[in-house]
């Protein structure tokens, strides 16, 4: 991900603060496109806060796998009452950073809610992990990770 967002500064959902090549290292990375005031992220976020509590907070050991929230909302009081309200215990980019728009642009986000899967170096692994979350469930985090070439020791 150092291709994507080395050097920046992630936030979680508490506000506490961490580098993003430490909290990524070695991870398949789902960037989350998404907007507290857009009614399908508010279906769908509940669901891969689910998805992301099963194979990290829950799973032993954790899965290699991190969200991170790139918001589409109004102002940064609004990404933080969205965070703090439906998401899991995902990182975010700041509100902020105007790499935002950079990613929305690099990785052609014309809709919203968008999941889109990384490799580590940043390679699109599918730009339809919402998609693949809702008809597969967990199971699709494995395809994810064999294509990642990710070292695992996970079997989900």
């Amino acid at each position: 991900m150092v291709d994507v967002l080395g050097g920046r500064r992630l936030v979680t959902r508490d506000g506490a603060w961490v580098e993003a090549e430490e909290a990524l290292q070695n991870k398949v990375v789902a960037l989350y496109f998404a907007a507290g005031r857009c009614a399908p992220s508010r279906d769908f976020t509940p669901l891969l806060s689910r998805f992301y509590d099963a194979l990290v907070d829950e799973a032993r050991p954790p899965a290699p796998f991190e969200v991170v929230f790139v918001s589409a909302d109004g102002s940064a009081q609004d990404m933080l009452a969205f965070m703090s309200e439906l998401h899991g215990a995902w990182l975010a980019l700041p509100f902020q950073d105007p790499l935002r728009h950079e990613l929305r642009a690099r990785y052609r986000i014309t809709t919203i809610p968008k999941l889109v899967i990384l490799k580590p170096s940043g390679e699109v692994i599918t730009d339809k992990g919402r998609k693949q979350i809702r008809e597969r469930g967990l199971a699709c985090f494995q395809s994810w990770v064999e294509v990642a070439d990710v070292f695992q020791n996970f079997s989900g």
